[in-house]
């Protein structure tokens, strides 16, 4: 999905400036009209990224959303994209700030980029932010969130198509995944451990939008059949819950997946096809840019498959009792 927005000429030539000019810390671009554009860099202050950061801090609002480019590393790829949305803009600027971000991304040059951040807080972009963030990634040798993307739904596409000659997706080599900010925002709070436990996701079938499902808002399961009468019965649903439960006396709460497809939703081929294309990538955002960690994933048809007993036989499988070989008896004895 395309927002048909564009980086302007202006923001290209600042974008060269940051790349070549080792005094400037940071880009901070807006989205006006149909472009993308520069709104002030940021002076380096300091010989360390932590420190550099309180140069940003005045430019952060509560209602405003806005990207974030920062000079992380010292070799290319040294750039880090932070696409803000606080929860508190408004619901356009979130939906286009949102389907936008790997545009910008794109445009300027993927290969100048480490990785790229979402955030909703300005805790988040704080040293403290961070580092918080940095336990969840892996830094060591890091891939744009497009080459992560493209590889995990190349994957999933594979695993889709197997046994059939021909798939009716079409997926271009720029493909990505766009997911409202609402959605990332409830997988983000999830991975802090906020939030009602529960984040269900679907995807718009006119904008190939991965969504919130608004059910959400309202489900707060605390047990298998309350979760199950939370996933719809009609349409596939990509759902992330938190199963809070005692096993031999040791309470735990691991996120779990589940990926449900029933086989009464009346929707194209096409759009049923989506799913489980998108199925890993779902949970490439979820795990590597939420920074959510899921224990366990199950596929099932319909809602109601999902049983307590299949999800703690998967947690916690009794270990197999082997007994060693007895010689049978001897008549008569």
């Amino acid at each position: 999905m395309q927002s048909g927005i564009s980086a302007s000429q202006e923001l290209v030539s600042q974008f060269n400036n940051l790349l070549s000019d080792n005094s400037i810390f940071g880009l901070l671009v807006t989205i006006q009209g149909e472009s993308l554009v520069p709104v002030t860099t940021l002076p380096s202050s300091s010989a360390d990224f932590a420190g550099n950061l309180s140069t940003l801090t005045p430019h952060i609002q509560a209602n405003e959303a806005l990207y974030i480019l920062l000079r992380r590393g010292a070799q290319p790829p040294g750039l880090v994209a932070v696409t803000y949305v606080p929860d508190t803009a408004k619901v356009r600027q979130k939906m286009l700030f949102a389907a936008t971000r790997l545009t910008l991304v794109r445009e300027l040059g993927s290969e100048h980029f480490a990785e790229t951040i979402f955030a909703t807080t300005p805790a988040e972009l704080t040293p403290q932010g961070f580092e918080k963030h940095d336990r969840h990634a892996e830094l060591a040798a890091p891939l744009t969130e497009e080459e992560r993307t493209l590889g995990e739904v190349k994957r999933a596409e594979a695993e889709a198509g197997s046994g059939t000659g021909v798939r009716e997706i079409h997926l271009s080599k720029s493909m990505n995944m766009p997911i409202a900010a609402d959605a990332l925002a409830g997988l983000s709070e999830m991975a802090r451990g906020e939030g009602s436990g529960i984040v269900m996701l679907k995807i718009n079938p006119s904008t190939e939008i991965v969504e919130l499902d608004p059910a959400t808002s309202s489900a707060s399961p605390s047990s298998v059949a309350e979760l199950v009468s939370s996933i719809s019965p009609n349409e596939p649903r990509f759902t992330f819950w938190r199963y809070t439960h005692t096993h031999a006396g040791a309470e735990s709460s691991p996120v779990l997946f589940f990926y449900t497809c029933p086989a009464a939703a009346g929707k194209s081929i096409k759009f049923r096809m989506m799913y489980p294309l998108m199925k890993r990538a779902v949970l490439t955002v979820a795990e590597g840019e939420a920074g959510l960690q899921v224990e366990k994933k199950f596929e099932v048809e319909e809602p109601s498959e999902i049983t307590e007993k299949s999800i703690l036989d998967d947690l916690h499988p009794q270990a197999e009792v082997k007994t060693g070989f007895r010689r049978p008896k001897r008549p008569g004895r």
